[in-house]
């Protein structure tokens, strides 16, 4: 391993790193680039120009053609700048950037992650991140012991220890961990108009081009795909458009998402299965239409996980989180329904599920 430390902040990421002998003589640039896969060369040529990259012991500035020879060290700092921002429909999006914390106590915190929040550093996201979050609320290295997709808002588990992360991760590695996801969806033509019922189509895993993002699905008996199992709770019906719960047995990717479509609604704001996988990339690429920006109605995908129910001191425990104020003013907005009443005969609905299927 390369890294000898590495310090995630708000504002800044700082990170040294160690020249081993396979690297010995190499450009600087290069060194920097096997490290900073993400960053292209000319980005990783403008940080060493900025002076933000230094190798320890050695005065000056660098220049990315610097060779860097065996067992030196190479200190690189990164800052916040504007490639975090989030953007809707020609507007800067407004961020949550103090989440609640639901329970801490030695060894765990439950976060409320918001919206477009990683679960830990990856990419180009490195500061607006869950553990980073709680790494400045605590003062020290944290560790996620599971992860939500950035759009996906809800109940976040992140260990303050390592002890804590190992003795949470195999819960979820051995399935005795209750999940609940909250979720809007926009019926079509294969929807099945069943009030409860179980997903089972298999599914495929993330791997390469395409598939990193755009996951098909298979019958339950075929040999194509993984095995993948959401129970799905209907709440509330208007028009095209349904208000329900979904309680993953498995954790594939993009599973909820994934088996609401198999059975006809996609979930609204979500770009690749609502949309489409050109649409997803003219988002992304910010290109979008006015048109397509009115067929989404959202930002991020509505999906929120509003639950999760862990084994606890000879028990179990619940942690709940109700949805954030995107989905809730689109609901007040959009459907005739008493949004609390609703909130609150739904929680009752969760208990009532971790209660009879808790393991």
């Amino acid at each position: 391993m390369n890294i000898l430390y590495k310090k995630f902040q708000p504002d800044h990421f700082e990170a040294r790193y160690e020249v081993h002998e396979p690297q010995d003589g190499m450009r600087l640039d290069q060194f920097l680039q096997r490290h900073f896969p993400s960053f292209s060369r000319e980005q990783v040529k403008e940080k060493i120009k900025d002076g933000d990259v230094t190798i320890n012991n050695r005065p000056g500035r660098m220049k990315p053609n610097t060779k860097v020879y065996n067992k030196e060290q190479v200190t690189v700092f990164i800052y916040k700048t504007i490639h975090e921002d989030e953007w809707w429909n020609g507007e800067k999006l407004e961020l949550e950037i103090d989440p609640p914390i639901i329970y801490e106590d030695e060894g765990l915190i439950a976060l409320s992650k918001p919206p477009f929040m990683s679960t830990h550093p990856t990419g180009k996201h490195l500061f607006y991140c869950a553990t980073v979050y709680c790494e400045a609320h605590c003062g020290h290295g944290t560790h996620s012991v599971h992860r939500l997709d950035r759009e996906t808002s809800g109940v976040l588990l992140v260990a303050k220890n390592p002890k804590a992360a190992n003795k949470y991760t195999v819960y979820f590695e051995k399935e005795q961990v209750n999940k609940c996801y909250f979720f809007i969806g926009v019926k079509n033509e294969s929807y099945a108009n069943k009030e409860e019922f179980t997903a089972k189509e298999r599914l495929d895993t993330g791997g390469e081009g395409l598939l990193r993002v755009l996951i098909g699905y298979h019958p339950e008996d075929g040999p194509a795909g993984k095995r993948a199992e959401t129970h799905f709770r209907i709440l509330y019906e208007e028009g095209k458009y349904i208000l329900g719960l979904a309680f993953p047995k498995t954790g594939r990717q993009h599973q909820i998402r994934v088996h609401a479509l198999a059975h006809g609604f996609p979930l609204l704001g979500d770009k690749i299965y609502y949309g489409s996988y050109p649409m997803f990339q003219s988002f992304k690429d910010r290109y979008a239409k006015p048109e397509d920006y009115a067929y989404m109605q959202l930002p991020r995908h509505a999906l929120h996980a509003t639950a999760i129910n862990i084994p606890w001191e000879g028990g179990r425990r619940s942690f709940i989180c109700e949805p954030p104020k995107d989905m809730t003013d689109w609901i007040r907005e959009n459907l005739k329904i008493n949004y609390d009443i609703f909130l609150e005969e739904t929680k009752v609905t969760i208990e009532d599920y971790f209660n009879k299927f808790s393991k």
